[in-house]
């Protein structure tokens, strides 16, 4: 297959590239905003169509969650106009596409994992946009999948495990949110979910994706710092109104996984056997 990654300099593009050397069946385009603005329209039907591109993967997005509360135009731009951009083109060729969302397309007040058919329901200018995306992507695109992913880290980009460990080394001592629930998620993890669907051939819908188990922010960090071997930090819980943040925050974002799994014949690995991997690999770096 031929693929073009956008967004490959990011936590999600890099773990794409270090796992093409498993995969070199394949003949990969991997572009950031150097290579190909996702944003002109004629460039990426260019791009994909002089490649003969077959399965587009976007792994570009506006992350930064409370500055897109400022910034929506921007956020709005990246996260959902230039994905119906790259489905409009994908479609023109004939290509598959895969699109990363996330969690945020919730509001968080549920009490169980969210499954794909959950109604989507998101309360900030970062959720809108990427919800906006996802529709751009499914109603442009015969061929595409959209993975919504959560709290997603790596040892690349900036990211809270590397924050975390950074701080713990920092500090004395440390306050973090414990009514947030979520699952944190390896983006090697996520990378091979993509892979599977790629090499499996790709089912068209919307899938849920992270590493399983539950946990609160709190929880992860202690577990970051015991992992990395950190003591002399010491961890206190929070409530969320007493760290205020811009953009409200999901207080729960369990994913269901079981569709990607049967899918795709996927096994996930529990989120704290990916951590201990994750920072054995930062302290190698």
């Amino acid at each position: 297959m031929r693929i073009l990654v956008t967004g490959a300099n990011g936590q999600l593009g890099n773990e794409m590239q270090v796992l093409a050397k498993e995969n070199p069946q394949h003949t990969y385009y991997f572009t950031d905003v150097q290579e190909l603005d996702i944003c002109d329209e004629q460039a990426v039907r260019a791009c994909i169509a002089d490649n003969q591109i077959e399965v587009v993967v976007n792994c570009a997005a506006y992350t930064a969650v409370d500055k897109a509360e400022d910034n929506e135009e921007l956020c709005r731009k990246l996260n959902e106009e230039a994905p119906g951009i790259l489905a409009r083109a994908a479609q023109a060729n004939g290509a598959a596409m895969i699109q990363v969302s996330t969690d945020y397309v919730f509001d968080g007040t549920a009490h169980i994992p969210y499954t794909e058919e959950c109604e989507t329901c998101p309360n900030s200018v970062y959720g809108f946009t990427k919800l906006g995306g996802e529709k751009e992507v499914m109603q442009n695109c015969e061929k595409a999948m959209v993975i919504r992913t959560a709290w997603l880290y790596s040892i690349y980009g900036n990211n809270f495990v590397k924050t975390m460990i950074r701080l713990g080394r920092e500090r004395e001592s440390l306050g973090v949110v414990f009514d947030q629930i979520g699952t944190p998620t390896y983006a090697k993890d996520l990378a091979v979910a993509i892979y599977a669907a790629i090499n499996r051939g790709i089912v068209p819908g919307i899938y849920h994706f992270s590493d399983e188990g539950v946990c609160s922010w709190y929880d992860f960090t202690v577990a970051i710092h015991r992992i990395a071997g950190i003591t002399t930090c010491k961890v206190s819980p929070l409530h969320t109104n007493e760290y205020p943040a811009k953009a409200p925050r999901p207080h729960y974002s369990v994913l269901d996984k079981t569709k990607i799994k049967k899918t795709f014949g996927i096994e996930v690995p529990h989120w704290e056997e990916s951590l201990k991997v994750c920072i054995e690999k930062l302290n190698e770096v």
